[in-house]
């Protein structure tokens, strides 16, 4: 039996390494602390998404009382 790419599991993205701080200006850095605060509210949003979908099927798979 052959194996293709596709068959295995998908890999992790790796996060990109941080830039050196010291090469950048201030006004870069604002511009790099904005950046980084959108991420840090999308991964919270699908953080959200992602805990609403479980109690919605913890909820759904509950047994049912008195069993």
């Amino acid at each position: 039996m052959t194996f293709s790419e596709e068959d295995l599991p998908p890999r992790k993205k790796k996060l990109l390494e941080p830039p050196a701080l010291d090469s950048l200006g201030v006004e870069e850095l604002t511009l790099y602390i904005t950046e980084l605060e959108a991420e840090i509210t999308r991964v919270r949003e699908a953080i959200k998404a992602k805990q609403a979908h479980a109690a919605a099927a913890s909820l759904f798979f509950k047994p049912p009382s008195g069993a």
